[in-house]
């Protein structure tokens, strides 16, 4: 499910960017460009959305972007503009912020000598397995 919420992205004098979520107690993160400062942007918004779910914490509605003082958050910038910004929580959260686990499995040695004739990546395999069969991913 996607999470949305508006950003004030600001090119500051020197090129880079500052982004403030004004919804999300003013969250801010930032860029060397553009399309760097919304790579962090969308990074921050997950990171926050991903630690308030686990810590059971309601998030905000998100505001309209038309009711956004862009002037209120930050006032030293060469040019400014609101924009939404958004990501699928659960989705980034598997790929940058769940850990691997380490598992000890047991299988027979024939097998296990067979995977390792053909050269066979177990955590892989094991992977692609269960996803499958959990019918994920």
């Amino acid at each position: 499910m996607m999470t949305v919420y508006p950003a004030c992205f600001y090119k500051e004098k020197d090129g880079n960017y500052s982004v403030i979520f004004p919804d999300l107690d003013h969250l801010a993160t930032c860029g060397d460009s553009l399309e760097n400062a919304v790579e962090m942007a969308i990074d921050c918004l997950a990171g926050y959305v991903h630690t308030a779910k686990a810590e059971k914490k309601s998030l905000p509605e998100p505001s309209d972007m038309s009711s956004i003082d862009i002037n209120a958050e930050y006032n030293e910038y060469e040019s400014a503009f609101v924009n939404i910004v958004a990501v699928d929580v659960e989705e980034y959260a598997k790929k940058h912020f769940e850990k691997s686990v380490k598992k000890t499995l047991t299988i027979p040695a024939w097998l296990n000598n067979l995977a390792e004739e053909k050269n066979i990546n177990f955590s892989k395999t094991l992977q692609e397995a269960l996803i499958s069969k959990l019918n994920v991913g």
